[in-house]
């Protein structure tokens, strides 16, 4: 039942957002527009609900063509195909925001596992049926992996808190994620994006 009434939820909220942050998404999509040519979107294949593909949404942070350069998909800390937009608003986490577009088409939500790659770690076909357990709820733009390591911790663990997450969802469970990822996003806590060495 919870389930049903957090779908509700998740597309109020995301088109409450949508509307009070207009001027940011405007602004970042200028900005990307304005410093190298291409798309203001990057759309990627991930693995959501039941296993099935759907496009990720998110604003352009990297030069066009970036997954055929260097590491391929894969981004790391001082990568130089990040852009200086693309810096800032990875800094900050503003790229994840165009996911609120992928909420109301009904492939996320805005608390659950983070959706996968179509192929890392591995297949949906190739997971093992303790671990597809995970693809038993929407995918989420933040989620209770995220905010215990977010890219820092192994898949193996990052497997364990997904599952842990499906065996407790609830509104009490998801608005302690939701409260401790904006504490999060208010430090930059676990941030990839910042060098800790300055």
């Amino acid at each position: 039942m919870y389930l049903v009434v957090k779908r509700y939820l998740d597309i109020l909220f995301s088109i409450l957002v949508l509307i009070v942050l207009s001027p940011v998404y405007l602004l970042t999509s200028l900005a990307i527009k304005l410093e190298s040519p291409g798309p203001v979107i990057f759309k990627q294949e991930r693995l959501g609900l039941n296993g099935r593909v759907f496009k990720v949404f998110k604003f352009r942070s990297m030069v066009t063509g970036a997954e055929k350069m260097g590491s391929g998909q894969y981004s790391f800390k001082g990568d130089p195909r990040v852009t200086k937009v693309g810096h800032l608003i990875r800094l900050t986490s503003i790229d994840e925001l165009p996911q609120l577009f992928n909420i109301l088409l009904g492939d996320m939500s805005w608390i659950g596992p983070r959706p996968p790659l179509v192929y890392h770690p591995c297949r949906y076909e190739d997971y093992s049926e303790q671990d597809k357990r995970r693809f038993t709820v929407r995918p989420g733009i933040t989620g209770w992996a995220q905010i215990n390591g977010r890219k820092e911790i192994d898949w193996k663990k990052r497997i364990a808190y997904d599952l842990e997450y499906v065996d407790r969802v609830s509104w009490r469970f998801d608005l302690k994620i939701a409260l401790t990822t904006v504490g999060k996003l208010l430090t930059m806590s676990d941030n990839v994006n910042i060098d800790k060495t300055v």
